[in-house]
């Protein structure tokens, strides 16, 4: 098993859409048995650490049905799909789960372990999908454990049958969260179930055996609080313990480098973290860099360190737009060095770096096809490159303050933060706003005076020779046009 790092590099990949692209380009049918090594080399080589195959697990037929009958689907994906084919294209959703193994059309268990050996020849740890808010309705659990289901009644059903669903004799609630309409093909897993923990615990032991962590989906809806107020006395009396608090230990128990990851939103980051996530999704950060302005960022960025050190740092994924859609170029690109450079995990999703413009339904297994941003790719590039050079994760952050002078308020503009380890120190500065912003940045190492210090900005290839004495007392003034950044790898001048 990889050994864990402090701040993971993860690189997500859309597995079924993934593979079809990669056999029509090849001209063979490729599934995770048999992937090229070249693909796994160049995201290693771009910096990433960890791959996470979204989807891997075996769909659902009933799950299919139902969404080739759900009329809002059929709307939206002949908009986003040029040529949608209802009968090939419409896959099912990876998180309507029929069995926790891995799909045959992606190549089976067999094939994961494949790609698994690969991975680790390439330095590469593997990050799957768990879900545990839901299943999906021919479960082998929803006939031979329906009590770990929340359970309806005919009436419930005559009266709603779009929020329950009938298996056999017994009536299952569909899954949901407290703020929008249930989701069609997925039946309710209840929280407050002993036994459904216990066999999750299971589950999860199995998935230990074959990757070196998961992704939780919809994490916050397991706690006490949310399951209680979403379900009421459909769900029962409330365990003593709460559920994450006891399902992660047993599984770190028997694995304990085994990761969690938690999909978190409404600001229940830090009390997932404290029931054992090892990071949580830092969705308010993406929201700051989407609407907000760089004070917003820089509050942000105040919190603790130990609790931002758990945070997972994205301006795409498979749930939000494209970046490319989202951002202008300029402003994607402060973004972007925003969350490379910041403490925590990091995640880029598949097709980011190309500048795919276009967010692909999960339950789509192709894509449609897009030039590739040629000016974007290799800023990326400049970026991975820029960020192993400065060798930063290995050490201290720290928030830089910044100041201005009376007539200009443009600093306010400009967040910078540094890292600091034995050897190697680094200090990024950006532009978060589309105006040009001048500023002074002020450093924290005590040991600034006394020194002449080369500045060499990774991302600029420009070198800036500053005397120490003058950083310590007047700061490092920095000028950045609009969404612009400093990547600064900071080194003392030989005497």
């Amino acid at each position: 098993m990889k050994p864990r790092s402090a701040h993971p590099q993860i690189y997500e990949i859309n597995t079924w859409v993934w593979l079809e692209e990669l056999s029509r380009q090849n001209g063979r049918q490729i599934t995770l048995a048999n992937v090229p090594d070249t693909e796994w080399a160049t995201i290693a080589r771009r910096g990433f650490d960890t791959v996470w195959l979204m989807g891997v697990w075996e769909r659902s037929p009933v799950g299919v049905q139902i969404a080739r009958e759900y009329g809002p689907f059929q709307e939206e994906f002949p908009r986003v799909l040029p040529n949608y084919d209802v009968a090939e294209d419409l896959i099912g959703s990876p998180y309507c789960i029929r069995r926790y193994r891995v799909d045959e059309h992606l190549g089976g268990p067999v094939g994961l372990a494949a790609t698994r050996r690969q991975l680790a020849t390439s330095g590469l740890g593997l990050l799957l999908d768990f879900v545990p808010n839901h299943v999906a309705p021919d479960h082998p659990w929803t006939t031979e454990h329906p009590e770990y289901f929340v359970q309806g009644n005919a009436q419930d059903l005559a009266e709603h049958p779009e929020a329950y669903y009938q298996v056999g004799q017994n009536i299952l609630a569909r899954g949901k969260d407290p703020y929008f309409a249930p989701w069609p093909e997925v039946v309710q897993l209840n929280a407050f179930s002993p036994g459904l923990r216990q066999a999750v615990i299971a589950t999860l032991d199995d998935i230990a055996t074959q990757a070196d962590g998961v992704r939780c989906d919809m994490s916050m809806l397991l706690t006490t609080p949310v399951f209680a107020s979403t379900w009421g006395d459909r769900a029962g009396t409330p365990p003593e313990v709460e559920y994450w608090r006891e399902v992660i230990p047993a599984v770190k128990s028997r694995h304990p480098e085994f990761i969690f990851i938690a999909e978190a939103y409404w600001d229940l980051e830090w009390e997932l973290q404290q029931e054992g996530f090892d990071f949580c999704y830092d969705k308010r950060l993406y929201d700051r860099l989407v609407n907000d302005d760089a004070r917003a960022v820089r509050g942000h960025l105040k919190a603790d360190v130990e609790y931002q050190q758990k945070l997972l740092r994205f301006i795409e994924n498979h749930d939000e737009p494209r970046a490319a859609a989202t951002f202008s170029p300029e402003k994607e690109r402060a973004a972007a060095v925003t969350c490379a450079t910041l403490p925590g995990a990091r995640l880029v999703y598949d097709g980011q770096v190309e500048g795919r413009t276009v967010r692909l339904p999960v339950l789509l297994g192709r894509q449609p096809a897009e030039e590739t941003d040629r000016a974007l790719r290799d800023f990326y590039d400049r970026l991975f490159d820029a960020v192993r050079a400065a060798h930063m994760f290995d050490g201290e952050w720290q928030l830089c303050e910044t100041s201005g002078w009376a007539d200009n308020w443009t600093h306010e503009n400009l967040v910078a933060w540094c890292w600091r380890d034995d050897t190697h120190r680094s200090v990024i500065v950006v532009n978060l706003s589309d105006t040009s912003a001048q500023g002074m940045v002020w450093l924290p190492w005590e040991d600034v005076p006394g020194k002449q210090w080369s500045l060499e900005d990774l991302l600029g290839r420009t070198v800036f020779l500053r005397d120490g004495d003058n950083l310590a007392t007047s700061g490092l003034y920095v000028a950045l046009d609009s969404w612009s950044s400093h990547l600064l790898q900071v080194q003392p001048v030989p005497a």
